[in-house]
């Protein structure tokens, strides 16, 4: 099987495709690059595993950087859009739009497996508790928005041809070489590891599911190798059932894995967001998926990684780690304009 990776070069893109190589998939790459400024450390099992990687924008997408390829899986989206909610067109046009051009084009050009990495961040506020994928969605920002209609529009593409998979992850941790500090376990650990301090502004009571990267990965080479008609135009909550947690709780998981580390909490927030979700269905129906990590694992990880690289506080808060402060350099800058097109 020849797989597209999109943002091959982000978060996961760059841990994902050294993986489904090493699972026996020939895997290529796009990546548009806000990000390549960023490299947290080189792991000796995963060079031989490097993609042949293009650039190219996802809304540029054409029929050539299709030619011969069985399947995508596609990562390549805007979070943490810089101009917010002031200006929710772009990521509209980048992940909506730009994300369902890349599928009718992968359906015309033969493509048979498009695998989507939706979230649940859909789940918006999260009425009720232990969510499935047939609870409401209530996204709440435009990124959320997207991942709703991209997950209705791939629906509709879906036929015995074309089986589009959307992958719901909870929110993603674990160690990668384009490293993001600004998801809840890495920044936490983050801090543990530069100040030895984790200082809650909330009392940390509501619940929030994660799913470590390498679990996302498993999922995602799933998803493209299971039949089709165990997941064509299927919803899967990426994840397991006990890796909902207090946020209060992933904080002291953190600190426990970072001797010497304090923790501290504060008053009850008017933000009252909580939520847990089921991943009863993936667990049951996603043939061969299965979670092999939990947070205290991935936080161990994470601190046997910054020990290796005797990580810095300028590394920690080097703007190509955090996505909103690379691409407001990258505007800034004049790199791109207000469309995030390479200038």
């Amino acid at each position: 099987m020849k797989v597209l990776v999109t943002g091959v070069d982000g978060y996961i893109g760059s841990v994902l495709a050294p993986f489904l190589i090493g699972a026996g998939l020939d895997v290529v790459g796009i990546d548009t690059g806000y990000y390549r400024d960023g490299w947290l450390y080189t792991s000796n099992t995963e060079m031989p595993r490097t993609p042949t990687v293009f650039a190219q924008d996802l809304r540029r997408v054409v029929e050539s950087d299709l030619e011969g390829i069985d399947a995508v899986v596609h990562l390549a989206e805007l979070s943490n859009d810089p101009l917010g909610a002031n200006n929710p067109e772009v990521t509209h046009d980048i992940n909506h739009h730009g994300s369902i051009h890349l599928a009718k084009l992968a359906k015309k050009c033969g493509a048979s497996r498009f695998v989507y990495t939706s979230s649940c961040s859909v789940y918006g506020i999260g009425k009720g508790d232990w969510l499935t994928e047939e609870s409401a969605v209530d996204p709440q920002t435009a990124y959320a928005e997207c991942k709703v209609a991209v997950e209705k529009d791939l629906k509709q593409l879906a036929d015995s041809d074309f089986c589009p998979v959307m992958l719901r992850n909870a929110t993603a941790y674990g160690a990668s070489p384009r490293m993001r500090f600004d998801i809840v376990l890495n920044n936490l650990a983050g801090l543990a590891w530069t100040t030895g301090r984790i200082a809650m502004t909330s009392d940390g009571t509501p619940w929030r599911p994660l799913v470590h990267i390498l679990d996302i990965c498993e999922a995602i080479r799933c998803a493209l190798v299971a039949p089709a008609s165990a997941v064509r135009g299927e919803v899967f909550n990426v994840g397991h059932d006990g890796d909902n947690y207090r946020v209060r709780d992933i904080a002291q998981i953190v600190a426990d894995a970072f001797p010497g580390c304090e923790v501290s909490f504060g008053p009850a927030d008017a933000d009252n967001r909580s939520y847990r979700v089921s991943f009863k269905k993936i667990s049951e129906r996603l043939p061969g998926f299965e979670c092999q990590w939990n947070a205290k694992k991935g936080a161990e990880q994470l601190r046997k990684v910054f020990e290796r690289i005797a990580m810095s506080d300028d590394t920690f808060e080097f703007r190509a780690f955090t996505r909103l402060k690379q691409l407001e350099y990258l505007l800034r800058t004049g790199q791109v304009d207000d469309q995030f097109y390479w200038t």
